[in-house]
């Protein structure tokens, strides 16, 4: 069935955003004198936050007192240096394209702060092409809860079973899942080693963006 609408997850699945991650941590991991961490470590954390970056990078819980400091040097480098290195994810480009040309509206639910998604869609070109963009400032409830994506469905004036809804993680599942949407897992993105995304059981499952344009594209003679 043709979608109404598509959303997607921000980090690790509309945008690569971990080399700007890589390189303010590794960066605040030298100034502490701490070894530096592989890209694959630090992408594998990126989608679970800030919080779990420290953690990877300090091995320090919230219960921890430094944890606050080393938290909020993070946030503020990261701030510094958003849109960077940050790119659309190959072949995001083309599908963004083509929900243009079908006049397909999109959007964005995460769980990214507004006070980082709005200048990094500002500096990608982004910020204006978009339809919704629903951060944790626009909600009680993060995801899984539903709640983002049924604003976001609202907005956009469609139903939430006939929208799409794109991660990279089990609670944009459990949340796509929950709103009624079809869900679409991203292989592609930042997945945890530990995790077996088979069974987040997603309606789809893709390799790369690309994948996408079909699913854009089925019965777009008939209706949604």
């Amino acid at each position: 069935m043709r979608p109404a609408a598509v959303f997607f997850d921000l980090d690790g699945t509309l945008v690569d955003t971990a080399p700007d991650f890589v390189v303010v941590l590794n960066q605040l991991l030298q100034e502490a004198g701490r070894p530096a961490l592989s890209d694959a470590a630090i992408r594998s954390q990126v989608s679970n936050g800030a919080r779990a970056l420290v953690t990877l990078g300090f091995g320090l819980t919230p219960e921890d007192a430094d944890f606050g400091t080393h938290l909020d040097r993070l946030l503020a480098c990261y701030e510094a240096r958003l849109a960077v290195d940050s790119a659309l994810f190959p072949g995001m480009d083309k599908v963004l394209a083509a929900l243009e040309a079908e006049q397909i509206p999109w959007g964005i639910v995460t769980n990214k702060p507004e006070r980082f998604t709005t200048p990094l869609l500002s500096g990608l070109g982004l910020a204006e092409r978009c339809g919704p963009v629903i951060c944790p400032d626009h909600v009680r409830l993060r995801k899984p809860d539903p709640e983002g994506l049924l604003i976001a469905a609202q907005q956009a004036g469609v139903a939430p079973e006939q929208c799409l809804y794109v991660g990279d993680h089990l609670r944009d599942i459990e949340a796509g899942r929950a709103a009624g949407m079809r869900t679409v897992a991203a292989l592609f993105g930042y997945l945890d080693p530990n995790e077996d995304p088979r069974a987040w059981h997603a309606d789809v499952y893709i390799e790369t963006a690309a994948q996408l344009l079909p699913l854009i594209a089925a019965n777009k003679d008939s209706p949604a």
